[in-house]
């Protein structure tokens, strides 16, 4: 008996019509996927930028803060010095000097709040 080695199945060329098919298919969405990941990686690198940028900013300002209160407390630090050297020398008299001069600036801030408060309408 002669058996034939033929392999000629017209059923196997469908069948591989169809594999290339979904193969094509299948590259199509994987490329899809890969252009949405791609443009999900660039806008999340944006925001890494934009986070990046505002933290430098925002570490700027918060330097320029801490120097700015430093100034203010050495500032405050020497005023007081001077107070205490001013009433260890000067007695009570600069002391009352000192209070009616603080009396008379919050009388003058309240009467500019209530004369602008009224004003202003």
């Amino acid at each position: 008996m002669h058996r034939n080695n033929n392999n000629y199945n017209p059923g196997s060329l469908e069948s591989g019509r169809h594999n290339d098919t979904n193969a094509n298919i299948l590259e199509q969405q994987n490329n899809e996927r890969v252009s949405e990941l791609s443009d999900q990686v660039a806008r999340l690198k944006g925001l890494t930028i934009d986070i990046g940028n505002e933290v430098r900013e925002h570490n700027s300002l918060l330097d320029d803060m801490g120097d700015g209160f430093s100034g203010v407390s050495n500032l405050l630090g020497n005023s007081l010095k001077r107070i205490g050297t001013m009433l260890e020398s000067g007695g009570a008299k600069h002391m009352c000097y000192m209070v009616a001069f603080v009396v008379g600036v919050m009388v003058f801030l309240y009467w500019i709040v209530t004369y602008k408060g009224t004003s202003g309408a």
